[in-house]
């Protein structure tokens, strides 16, 4: 089973594949994506992760205020899309 991460503050020019490699030095990183503008295209600052369940807690807690890219994350864990 995996959790969804909710990752914000993430600098524009973050990958998805930057932000799976930074995670993944601190737990199984299923998948990644940038969350991005339907008609510029350009990010919006903020991406998803899914990891491991019994990882996601310990990873949001280490990885919420950290320094990626000269911006302090923040991890928390994904509430569902509200409607």
């Amino acid at each position: 089973m995996t959790t969804t991460l909710y990752v914000g503050n993430l600098p524009w020019n973050t990958t998805a594949d930057e932000l799976g490699e930074f995670f993944g030095g601190y737990g199984q990183v299923e998948s990644s994506r940038i969350i991005t503008d339907r008609e510029t295209g350009r990010s919006r600052g903020f991406g998803f992760i899914e990891v491991e369940e019994g990882d996601a807690a310990r990873i949001a807690q280490e990885l919420n205020g950290k320094d990626f890219g000269g911006r302090p994350l923040t991890v928390n864990e994904a509430k569902p899309k509200q409607m």
